[in-house]
């Protein structure tokens, strides 16, 4: 039936050739002459100061992870409830999708794709997240030619997991029921 990779034209064997040589160097260790050349700074965060919400704002919470995740004050008390259960990968995945979009130069898009897929996505990551396989399927080939909406499906999954899943056990937490009194 199919005579293996002799069978495909031309074109498609070295389009496949670019794209592995494309992922490859996008996959390729940290100590690798990319960082040298392009290196990735990370920020210190800084401690928000940011205004406690008013029980009224806080209880928009409850039905809106959106909304939650807009309130600097909100995420913040969402990342710690998240902390305090050993689940925070999800959120930090999400921020750093954020962060992400905010990128203006190819070649910093490029690292920080790569840091990202290395710490959330790769099978065995130090902060992998729960994703199906058809969805980290489409963000490794994303990678490829990486762009503002490269992780967007993956982002999208976290985001449904963090609202079907974390959102209600933190609008249970004491830490959101001090939030609404």
């Amino acid at each position: 039936m199919c005579k293996g990779l002799a069978a495909l034209p031309h074109t498609c064997l070295e389009r496949a050739k670019e794209i592995k040589s494309k992922l490859g160097i996008l996959l390729q260790k940290p100590d690798s002459a990319i960082d040298l050349i392009i290196p990735y700074p990370e920020k210190p965060e800084k401690p928000a100061k940011v205004q406690k919400p008013s029980p009224e704002e806080a209880w928009q919470w409850h039905n809106s992870l959106e909304k939650l995740l807009q309130n600097p004050y909100g995420l913040a008390s969402f990342r710690n409830f998240l902390q305090s259960e050993f689940s925070e990968e999800n959120i930090e995945f999400w921020i750093a999708c954020e962060d992400y979009k905010r990128i203006k130069f190819p070649a910093q898009m490029a690292q920080k794709a790569k840091k990202i897929y290395e710490e959330y996505i790769q099978s065995e990551a130090p902060k992998e997240v729960n994703i199906d396989h058809f969805t980290k399927s489409v963000t490794m080939k994303n990678l490829v030619e990486p762009s503002v909406s490269t992780f967007d499906l993956a982002q999208k999954r976290i985001f449904t997991l963090m609202e079907k899943d974390s959102l209600p056990r933190y609008v249970r937490s004491n830490i959101y029921q001090e939030l609404i009194k």
